[in-house]
């Protein structure tokens, strides 16, 4: 059930990825980037990878695609807008053409490898703890210059967005 599960999940994360390649509407494209980052999570729960899974479906697919979506509502870009790409299909096959061999070429490596028993052992994979222990244990002077780095971009931002407005004088007014 689990394999069946994983071939799936594994199939709608290249069906989203082919999506965001062959649609020219930008928010179907923004859709398919949607879809695969879903896959891509449950394919993480079922490595129970849970602090993986979560961050997967909290920043990628929450964040990060909320942020994309709103930029391409708020350009509003319309269909006459967007650059004609005739030959679009032609490259997408030339690229799948050239990745089919050196795909091969991993699978047959691959199968080559001794098989390993591949149940974990460890009953802490994936888990936030052991992420947790090595940030503040080991990374914790980095781990606070970039929570100030993500601060002074943020007032950054903010100043950068502020409107300004600028006063301009009736044509009968003196300075």
């Amino acid at each position: 059930m689990v394999d069946l599960l994983f071939i799936g999940l594994a199939l709608l994360s290249i069906g989203g990825a082919v999506a965001m390649i062959a649609y020219s509407n930008p928010m179907y494209s923004a859709l398919g980037v949607l879809i695969s980052m879903l896959s891509v999570a449950g394919i993480f729960a079922l490595l129970n990878a849970t602090f993986l899974f979560m961050v997967q479906i909290i920043v990628y697919a929450g964040a990060i695609m909320t942020l994309i979506l709103f930029i391409l509502m708020f350009l509003n870009i319309k269909e006459e807008d967007l650059p004609k790409e005739p030959n679009k299909f032609k490259f997408i096959a030339l690229g799948a053409a050239i990745m089919i061999p050196l795909n091969v070429l991993v699978i047959k490596a691959v199968s080559k490898l001794p098989s390993k028993d591949l149940l974990l052992t460890e009953t802490t994979f994936g888990d936030i703890g052991p992420v947790g222990m090595q940030l503040y244990n080991n990374w914790l002077v980095a781990f606070e210059l970039i929570s100030i780095l993500l601060l002074v971009a943020l007032i950054g931002a903010v100043v950068l967005a502020k409107k300004r407005t600028k006063r301009v004088k009736p044509v009968g007014e003196a300075s």
